[in-house]
């Protein structure tokens, strides 16, 4: 017998049918003898529509109401799903995020998971229930009120969840069959991985590839939850996803797994900076103070010492306030000229196997130059190189990268 958290996301409960399907899923881990607890989003479209709803009544809505109004939407789906259940036979019982309850901070609107209380759950689930679990929200620790966790939320509930339970694994089904080596939309030949390791699922996640929310993957890295991507159409039930594991538990690793982009990138370039100690500090303390993440930098020292150019990145939605905020400290930073566009992207190369192998960047470089393809800005990490190129390319560098690292299926 094993303890499954099984965690299903908006599309997959997105209809009647849909919820029906999904009992079925969640049925035959039952019968299969397993312990289960299912944690559910709102229907696909009803977070958009709640938040719409705060939004028409008050742009400038309360913060906390805001979370009473949308976490309304996994109340639904959790009582439906128990219904299901039951008329399958199973006998289940739905759990809002207070009832248990999981505890957060209260940071309204984007909390953060502090405690769940599983005493009761695992008395329910040892006697053979299923327990199916509102996910995205739960409980002000210090407020008493009802929080939602933001962007990843259900996710980040599931293997948070499948911590507290101590389950063997948490199963989190999407609309993909599992983690592949890129975009099978833009290389064909992308295979799908059997094993991915914590930490080069969360270099994917945090990089562009959206099958993981970067969040739940920290959670699961801490935690040393096992967390496996599946589809959640019934014709892929059969098909094993991906593992998100343990380095330990992958006998022999790949130098590299897979390549990523992002073109939620932009690029600001400061020219003629003093070369002084603390200017760095007075152009990124602002941005920081402004909530911008800046990610990519490069720096590059003129000959006399006198000055430098700065080159870093910011989300395109940052652009513009990141700009504005440069230029209104023109005078204190001392900058001779402002550059922005947002007309880049990021793509990277990802594997634990870099570690331990030479020649990757090389193999980088090389692949890029011989398609004519400059890079513009380089960063990189024990297990990550990336580079920043023109947005035209994307797709052509993807493809020569993974070709290159022997990615493709045969």
């Amino acid at each position: 017998m094993a303890r499954i958290v099984m965690k299903f996301g908006g599309t997959s409960v997105g209809s009647v049918e849909r919820i029906q399907a999904v009992a079925r899923r969640v049925a035959e881990e039952v019968e299969a003898g397993n312990q289960v607890a299912v944690v559910v989003s709102a229907m696909s479209g009803e977070t958009n529509r709640l938040f719409g709803l705060c939004r028409d009544v008050a742009p400038m809505h309360d913060a906390r109401e805001y979370d009473v109004v949308v976490s309304t939407g996994e109340q639904v789906t959790i009582g439906l799903l128990s219904i299901a259940l039951q008329s399958l036979g199973v006998e289940a019982r739905s759990w809002m995020g207070w009832q248990l309850p999981v505890l957060t901070d209260v940071a309204h609107g984007r909390a953060r998971i502090l405690d769940i209380n599983t005493e009761t759950l695992i008395e329910r689930m040892e006697q053979g229930q299923v327990a199916v679990v509102a996910g995205f929200q739960g409980l002000g620790q210090t407020d008493n009120r009802v929080t939602t966790l933001g962007r990843g939320g259900s996710d980040t509930s599931a293997v948070a969840l499948a911590a507290a339970l101590m389950a063997d694994r948490c199963d989190i089904y999407t609309d993909v069959q599992g983690v592949y080596t890129t975009d099978p939309r833009i290389v064909p030949k992308a295979r799908k991985l059997d094993r991915i390791t914590y930490e080069e699922m969360l270099e994917m996640a945090s990089l562009g590839a959206k099958v993981l929310q970067t969040r739940s993957v920290e959670m699961a890295m801490k935690h040393g939850v096992r967390v496996q991507v599946r589809h959640s159409w019934p014709e892929y039930w059969t098909i094993p996803g991906t593992l998100v594991c343990g380095e330990d538990e992958i006998v022999e690793k790949e130098i590299v797994s897979g390549i990523t982009y992002s073109r939620d990138e932009a690029k600001v370039t400061l020219a003629k900076v003093s070369d002084l100690p603390g200017v760095a500090a007075r152009i990124f303390g602002p941005l920081a103070d402004g909530n911008i993440n800046v990610d990519m930098i490069v720096q590059n020292v003129s000959e006399d010492g006198q000055s430098t150019d700065l080159t870093f990145t910011v989300p395109t939605g940052d652009l513009d306030k990141a700009v504005k905020l440069l230029e209104e400290r023109r005078d204190e930073l001392g900058y001779k000229a402002l550059t922005a566009t947002d007309g880049v992207v990021k793509v990277s190369v990802i594997g634990v196997g870099m570690r331990s192998h030479a020649g990757v960047a090389q193999t980088m470089f090389k692949a890029l130059a011989d398609r004519g393809i400059n890079i513009q800005v380089i960063t990189t990490s024990e297990i990550k190189i990336s580079v920043l190129i023109a947005e035209e390319y994307t797709e052509l560098a993807v493809r020569a990268l993974h070709s290159a690292y022997g990615l493709d299926a045969a």
